[in-house]
């Protein structure tokens, strides 16, 4: 594999603080629907012979369309489906290029989301919205994968900052110290503080004046979310990344 382009860690905050408002903002328009559980049965509304729920249908459909148009080319997207057509566009040359991985975690991330995620973000019952919850699932389903997945980058940045450092750890089997070294527990802290404000700024019912803290979303839950699914996971991601970094490629 040709050298690496530098990749620098201050850049790759700056699209993970952009990510954040797409997520909260995509989150916002999924908590508008009730729960609506029978989306995500395979006995549920998806159309016959659609072996799946009509959520799997709905992302597959769309995937199938994003692919033909090289989204799944770009080392930052990772899709959920499989056997999605080859793209219609000729192949890009990506400026910033990370190690090739077979790495995706999407299967737990969709599970993560419709079994903890989404009980506490939407209100219980069916509304009957069905294809607009879907929808809005998809587009969720999509932005967490992005940011979790763009763990690889921020490994790689990483890595060429200590590449003497992280080697060590990679040839000596240390998962933990991987960990370790990854982790800037300050970063962390400033990261739910900011997305705790966005929750509150973006997601804040505009005219009650009896409630002045009402939210679409409540902004504990934005950080809970980045707490307990978003910064594990895409720690996971780092590790797995630089566990196989060094291979050849």
């Amino acid at each position: 594999m040709p050298e690496l382009d530098p990749l620098q860690l201050d850049d790759l905050r700056g699209s993970l603080i952009r990510q954040e408002e797409t997520i909260i903002f995509a989150l916002i328009e999924r908590a508008q629907f009730k729960l609506n559980p029978i989306v995500y049965r395979a006995d549920g509304c998806a159309p016959s012979g659609f072996a799946g729920s009509f959520c799997e249908y709905l992302l597959y459909e769309t995937e199938k369309v994003h692919a033909r148009v090289r989204r799944y080319t770009s080392p930052d997207e990772h899709p959920f489906c499989h056997d999605l057509p080859a793209p219609l566009l000729p192949p890009l040359d990506y400026r910033h290029r990370i190690h090739p991985t077979t790495v995706n975690l999407n299967d737990r991330i969709k599970a993560l989301y419709i079994e903890r995620l989404l009980p506490d973000l939407c209100a219980p019952g069916d509304d009957q919205n069905y294809g607009s919850s879907a929808v809005c699932d998809v587009a969720c389903l999509q932005a967490l994968s992005k940011r979790i997945h763009y763990g690889k980058f921020i490994a790689e940045a990483k890595f060429q900052q200590d590449r003497a450092g992280y080697s060590d750890l990679i040839r000596a089997g240390d998962r933990a110290g991987l960990l370790a070294r990854l982790t800037d527990a300050e970063v962390e802290a400033n990261l739910l503080k900011r997305v705790a404000v966005k929750a509150a700024t973006y997601g804040q019912e505009l005219g009650s004046e009896a409630r002045r803290e009402a939210y679409k979303i409540a902004p504990a839950h934005v950080a809970a979310l980045y707490e307990e699914f978003i910064i594990p996971l895409t720690k996971e991601v780092e590790v797995r990344y630089l566990w196989v970094r060094l291979e050849p490629s």
